[in-house]
């Protein structure tokens, strides 16, 4: 019996072979040149990204606004051509200068042309300080000194930042100022709108001027968020006139719970046309200027002696604060006619009465 000879590899079954390994050569070469070309072309464009944008000379303001973010900043920065690129790269970009979390708001002057380093130097330095003067005014106070140590704006002023009293009293009354619709123009003086607050005052290039415009603007925004035009209005008052009641009532008054009822007892004797009868009134034209009134002073027919006209004074007599602004546009709902400071009631405490008896009884009571 013959042995059956093995038959040797086909010559076609060893060209698929060589083929199929070829095949894989070119693919694995072409995925490695394209993740070459990537990876260069990447390269070359964080590279070019990294280089600031031609330098023009413009200057740009930068304001970054409270709260943004580094993806912001680069967004913005990328919009006005501060930067060659934003999104991924200029985001990874900052990240690399490590400032990324140190951006502070504020705005800033920056120029085409500077790089990103330059830029986040810029926009994480803060500002140098700059020499502020701190003003405090207390309410209740008027604009001028009349007598030897009283204490008034001016005084006040003087003597916190250094400016001239005489002047800035002289500025205060000279009838400049307006802020309609509160201060109107007949007024003649900013008599109870230099608002009492405390403020930071930049030192450089202080005046009276720019103290007293500081102050009548902050007269305006507390006046609006009281709404003291609709609220006169309600009164049957004008701005003005709600001004002048609650410059009495900042006088006058000593203990909070007293202002919205001396402020009714002001406006219910003015519905009944009688005098108002306020001695801070005629002590702020006082006759004899010593802070105190004598019994001629009491006497003495001037527009500002309430004991003896009816209505209001023709200004205020001091400058309100908000409580006692908040008193004039909201007064209590009561029938008094009549109060009394009440040494045994209370520190500054008043008494308050209807009718003229049980005023005179409070006052026997009070003041014995």
């Amino acid at each position: 019996m013959d042995t059956p000879t093995p038959h040797a590899p086909t010559d076609a079954g060893g060209r698929a072979v060589r083929r199929r390994r070829r095949v894989r050569l070119v693919v694995v070469l072409v995925v490695f040149l394209l993740v070459t070309g990537t990876i260069s072309a990447a390269v070359a464009k964080y590279r070019g990204c990294q280089q600031p944008p031609p330098a023009t000379g413009s200057a740009v303001v930068f304001p970054i606004p409270s709260g943004a973010t580094g993806k912001d900043v680069v967004a913005a920065l990328d919009q006005q051509g501060l930067i060659r690129c934003g999104g991924f790269v200029g985001n990874l970009l900052l990240r690399g200068t490590g400032k990324a979390g140190k951006i502070l708001a504020g705005t800033y002057d920056l120029r085409v042309g500077m790089s990103l380093d330059e830029i986040v130097s810029v926009i994480t330095t803060p500002p140098p300080k700059v020499p502020t003067v701190r003003l405090t005014v207390p309410e209740g106070l008027r604009i001028s000194t009349t007598y030897p140590g009283e204490r008034s704006i001016s005084s006040v002023v003087a003597g916190q930042t250094g400016l001239s009293a005489k002047t800035f009293a002289s500025l205060a009354d000279s009838g400049r100022y307006r802020l309609p619709p509160f201060l109107p123009r007949s007024a003649g003086t900013a008599e109870g709108f230099l608002f009492p607050d405390t403020y930071q005052l930049v030192k450089k290039g202080l005046t009276a001027d720019v103290v007293i415009r500081r102050m009548l603007t902050q007269f305006q925004t507390e006046a609006k968020s009281l709404d003291l035009a609709g609220g006169a209005t309600k009164l049957g008052l004008t701005p003005y006139q709600v001004v002048i009641v609650a410059s009495m009532i900042e006088r006058e008054a000593q203990v909070e719970g007293d202002r919205a009822k001396i402020a009714s007892v002001i406006y219910n004797r003015l519905a009944k046309g009688m005098s108002l009868g306020i001695d801070a009134t005629l002590l702020y034209d006082d006759p004899t200027p010593d802070g105190k009134l004598s019994t001629s002073d009491l006497k003495r027919d001037t527009p500002y002696n309430t004991r003896i006209n009816a209505g209001l004074p023709p200004t205020p007599i001091a400058s309100p604060g908000r409580a006692s602004l908040d008193a004039a546009l909201h007064p209590a709902n009561t029938r008094y006619l009549y109060y009394v400071l009440c040494p045994p009631d209370g520190a500054g405490v008043h008494r308050f009465a209807t009718t003229l008896h049980q005023h005179d009884v409070n006052v026997q009571q009070c003041l014995g």
